[in-house]
């Protein structure tokens, strides 16, 4: 009878560890063929971070150097006033979005490199500021990360508002992984929820907790790239790089912890591993995971009709690979993934869905492409 309790427990962690083989060993195919092209929107850009589209359907996006182009009517105009961003490694300017309700109260939001504050280096920060004239202006600092390091990696940074009007951003572990992600007296490695105007809500998850960052939502994340609210749900999804394997998406919920690095998928770019284990008890699995891993950066789940066989599907950019994966789902499980424009001719860093219902995606050393129907 022992013998066979053994049996039936070593065929049921068999058979989970099969489960959740499977689910990361969904193969990338290339369509034989696809209803959609790609059409050069914004030509000659060098790391196109963020894009945001202004009400009357021109472009704002940022470059990783720390420019901040306006591409309206063909022409790029540069942005004057912008933050004072500390280019460092993958640091610089990262991410911008629009507020909700910009077109009455003119708030854009952006995060970058920071050497604010004590100490040498720096830190990713959250800005907000209105753009009047072809010049940022009233710009207010919302958050900084603390402390500055002179270290170059995992900075983050995505923004995003959800259907209650909280904004989140994210700040990478800034490759201090035994020390950050895990611990919610520091920053770093973490998902945070602010008030519009920089203030604390009253329910994030560790306000009352004793030397907290108030401002954490989720944390144990590694370097989260790619942030959307699902349009169907309303929740808050992310995709962060893992190490060597073990890119993740992950569901965003309040207060839970997302494992990094005491589970992974992956291990050191070495190739030694630096964790024995997958799942522990409190710490959440990621919804996909990717071995091998693609650099997922950038995401945007299709709700347009104009993509009417892609509708529910999830879009992200490879920077390893430099093409657009499309993740088919059913059920919150990925069931099929599709290399889509393979050779894009750079590192896809961004995709997202614009208000004109078109997905637009962002080229490293090439520019921004709008998908469209091929005629």
């Amino acid at each position: 009878m022992k013998r066979l309790n053994i049996l039936i427990i070593t065929t049921l962690i068999t058979c989970f560890s099969c489960a959740q083989q499977t689910e990361s060993e969904v193969k990338a195919e290339t369509p034989l063929n696809t209803n959609y092209t790609t059409q050069m929107v914004v030509p000659d850009l060098n790391i196109p971070w963020g894009m945001a589209f202004l009400p009357d359907g021109s472009m704002l996006i940022t470059e990783k150097t720390g420019e901040l182009i306006h591409f309206k009517d063909g022409q790029k105009i540069n942005i004057e006033g912008t933050p004072d961003v500390y280019v460092r490694g993958q640091g610089g300017f990262l991410d911008i979005k629009l507020h909700p309700d910009y077109k009455n109260n003119g708030w854009i939001y952006m995060t970058h490199a920071s050497s604010q504050g004590e100490g040498n280096g720096g830190n990713t920060a959250l800005v907000r500021a209105k753009l009047i004239d072809n010049k940022l202006e009233n710009m207010e600092l919302l958050y900084k990360a603390e402390p500055n390091t002179k270290k170059g990696q995992h900075w983050g940074s995505r923004i995003e508002f959800d259907n209650d009007g909280y904004l989140y951003f994210s700040v990478g572990d800034r490759g201090n992984r035994d020390v950050n992600p895990q611990d919610i007296t520091r920053d770093c490695g973490k998902i945070y929820r602010l008030n519009d105007d920089g203030s604390i809500p009253t329910d994030n998850p560790f306000v009352n907790t004793e030397n907290a960052k108030k401002a954490i939502f989720s944390y144990g994340h590694r370097n989260p790239q790619g942030m959307v609210k699902n349009p169907f749900t309303g929740a808050i999804w992310v995709n962060e790089h893992g190490p060597k394997g073990g890119d993740e998406i992950n569901i965003i919920e309040k207060g839970k912890n997302y494992g990094w690095p005491v589970i992974s998928y992956g291990i050191n770019y070495s190739g030694t591993p630096f964790t024995d284990i997958t799942e522990k008890e409190g710490m959440e699995q990621p919804l996909f995971y990717w071995v091998p891993s693609i650099a997922p950066s950038g995401m945007a789940i299709v709700s347009s009709n104009k993509y009417p066989d892609w509708k529910g599907n999830v879009l992200v950019g490879s920077l390893k690979f430099q093409y657009l994966e499309r993740l088919v789902l059913k059920n919150n499980k990925v069931v099929k993934r599709e290399k889509l424009f393979e050779n894009l001719g750079g590192r896809v860093r961004n995709v997202i869905q614009a208000p004109d219902g078109y997905i637009y995606v962002a080229i490293e050393n090439h520019g921004i492409v709008k998908i469209v129907p091929k005629n």
